[in-house]
């Protein structure tokens, strides 16, 4: 094509405009930031239907597959990516995939699903703790990465910069001594697809604006032991406005189930 394009007009010069539309697509309208809303409230009702089951004896891929039913049931047009469920030592593998293990009392259960309504996506991540009441180190852990989030979400202001909602919540968790087991970014923005600009790293360029909805997603992943990552869905709103909007509200406290 460009090549005919060429032919017929030699002196005009083509440039891709694939970045700009990205940045055009990063400030969402009030009818888009409706429909993540709208998808936010099928994944937490998809996930707090799932929390009053029974959960021992299941395997990670039937909850997977059952979560990402209940996206469909409740009326998403789908999972906004394929659900992760993770359990026990599997807790402790970011981006795990469901295997056939079966959930054991005193595991970590490490969720996140996410529902795509109307095109848009969003997602959230819990996790919980199997059973028994929780052990000292989950407690620990899980009160570490909840903090480690918090701050990142209170991070979320208009002009904020990018880096520095990511600087935020990895202080929290590098202060005490988990730097080598933390997630190459604190979060991301969503929309069309479940991963978009704004990134929220070390290394990212520019500053939030307002209408502009992200993950805050930090996470610990200890080898063979287990892990925590607790990620909600926001909007960047100025202060004025009450801050910024969750749009994912199922319980962050860590439920013994």
């Amino acid at each position: 094509r460009h090549r005919e394009i060429h032919s017929v007009a030699p002196r005009l010069r083509l440039a891709g405009i694939g970045c700009a539309v990205e940045q055009q697509r990063i400030v969402k309208d009030e009818e888009e930031i409706s429909c993540l809303r709208i998808g936010a409230e099928i994944a937490d009702q998809a996930l707090g239907e799932l929390l009053e089951s029974i959960l021992v004896g299941r395997t990670e891929r039937h909850l997977a597959l059952e979560l990402e039913r209940r996206l469909v049931d409740h009326g998403a047009d789908g999972p906004a990516f394929p659900t992760s469920v993770a359990t026990g030592p599997n807790a402790g593998r970011p981006g795990h995939r469901p295997t056939d293990r079966r959930v054991e009392e005193g595991d970590f259960l490490s969720v996140c699903l996410g529902a795509t309504y109307r095109g848009y996506r969003c997602e959230i991540g819990r996790t919980f703790v199997i059973g028994t009441a929780p052990a000292d180190w989950q407690i620990e852990l899980y009160d570490l990465v909840f903090s480690a989030q918090r701050a990142g979400r209170e991070s979320l202001v208009p002009g904020a910069a990018c880096r520095d909602v990511d600087r935020a919540a990895r202080h929290v968790l590098d202060s005490a001594g988990y730097a080598e087991a933390l997630p190459m970014a604190t979060g991301h923005g969503v929309g069309l697809e479940i991963d978009e600009d704004p990134q929220l790293t070390p290394a990212a360029m520019g500053k939030l604006d307002a209408c502009v909805p992200v993950t805050v997603e930090p996470g610990v992943h200890l080898p063979g032991r287990g892990g925590v990552r607790i990620d909600d869905t926001l909007v960047v709103r100025p202060e004025a406005d009450g801050g910024p909007e969750l749009l994912t509200i199922t319980t962050k406290e860590l439920l013994a189930l």
